[in-house]
């Protein structure tokens, strides 16, 4: 009998990965029981489920660091997680790690994202708490919730412990570690293929934030810290080859994903100027006053009025009676929005219509 492809890769990825690497046939399995592939590894069909999910299509609406940019050129959530997926890559082929699952991680890593970027995440946290003061909403989390329940009207993807597990462990928010660090609980297991996908995660965003806000006028090149430019170089591709190159150096063969602490401190401080002068005091950020304000009022209008909710969008589980759950409801709503429709939902609730 003819050798199925699926055995074949997996076989292959046994034979010529490196020992360390996670073995697509070695699985830990999915949430739910489901037949193998006669073609495609569990990680390269979790790929294609996210691909093809609706929620990483509404992706290219929601806002990377400008809310709704004028030009077709700045980032989207779509075009980071996009170049976060082939940063993750070249690590992983470089390492002899399992690029199947970094591919898979890196492109659902937001795909729960709410729409106005960090601003929208932080108006939603706010918000749910005011109903149910045990809730609170992030990306992170949210991500997990919609590939674990909410895609495919509720049967949600059922991806694999790996990749799930790499979905809650990529985020590290400002002050966070960006290297793994052994006590953290949040999850009981990773892979170094989660690690590689965490790192490339801030080289993406650090790099391309950069990059459009030069473009944007709000910094120029030369503001950026002196010492990062000396070790990184000055360009987008400089910066990102000297990152990648670090990390592939001082990585092969180990059991973490790590950078030189020359790297790390420069990369560290390329992130604080960033926060510094874009992220929370720019320009970039004139509009999020508004976006947080449309937020806020889709959810009290959601929550008064939970019957106006769109068919379908409500989880079963949930019961609309208890306003922890309707809340939870909302909140999955709201946050599977893009801007554009965020903003033309709330222009139909609140702004009254001529006549004509």
């Amino acid at each position: 009998m003819k050798v199925l492809p699926r055995i074949m890769i997996e076989d292959q990825e046994i034979k010529n990965l490196s020992p360390l690497a996670a073995k697509s046939a070695n699985s830990k399995g999915r949430l739910h029981k489901d037949d193998k592939c006669d073609v495609r590894t569990d990680f390269q069909r979790d790929r294609d489920r996210i691909i093809y999910s609706k929620s990483f299509r509404r992706l290219k609406h929601k806002t990377q660091v400008f809310i709704k940019p004028e030009g077709d050129h700045y980032r989207t959530r779509l075009t980071h997680t996009l170049e976060v997926a082939q940063i993750s890559r070249t690590i992983a082929r470089a390492l002899n790690l399992n690029e199947d699952l970094v591919e898979s991680i890196s492109l659902a890593h937001d795909i729960g994202h709410s729409p106005f970027g960090h601003a929208g995440e932080e108006a939603l946290n706010e918000t749910i708490k005011e109903f149910d003061k045990s809730a609170s909403f992030s990306h992170v989390d949210q991500s997990l919730r919609v590939v674990d329940l909410l895609e495919k009207n509720h049967k949600g993807l059922n991806l694999t412990f790996e990749v799930r597990d790499g979905i809650i462990k990529h985020s590290k928010g400002r002050y966070g570690n960006l290297f793994i660090d052994e006590n953290e609980t949040n999850v009981e297991h990773s892979t170094l293929e989660s690690e590689i996908v965490r790192i490339a995660d801030r080289v993406a965003y650090i790099n391309h934030d950069i990059d459009d806000a030069i473009r944007a006028g709000i910094i120029k090149e030369d503001d950026l810290p002196k010492d990062s430019a000396a070790v990184l170089g000055k360009s987008i591709s400089q910066r990102i080859n000297a990152m990648v190159k670090d990390i592939i150096k001082n990585s092969y063969d180990k059991k973490h994903i790590v950078m030189s602490d020359v790297v790390a401190k420069a990369t560290e401080k390329l992130k604080e100027f960033m926060f510094n002068s874009v992220y929370t005091n720019s320009s970039a950020k004139a509009e999020e006053a508004k976006a947080r304000d449309v937020i806020k009022k889709l959810f009290y209008f959601y929550m008064k009025n939970p019957d106006k909710l769109p068919k379908g969008v409500v989880h079963p589980s949930l019961d609309m009676l208890n306003i922890k759950d309707c809340a939870r409801a909302v909140c999955d709503f709201i946050s599977g929005m893009t801007d554009g429709y965020a903003i033309t939902t709330y222009e139909e609730i609140f702004i009254p219509k001529g006549w004509g």
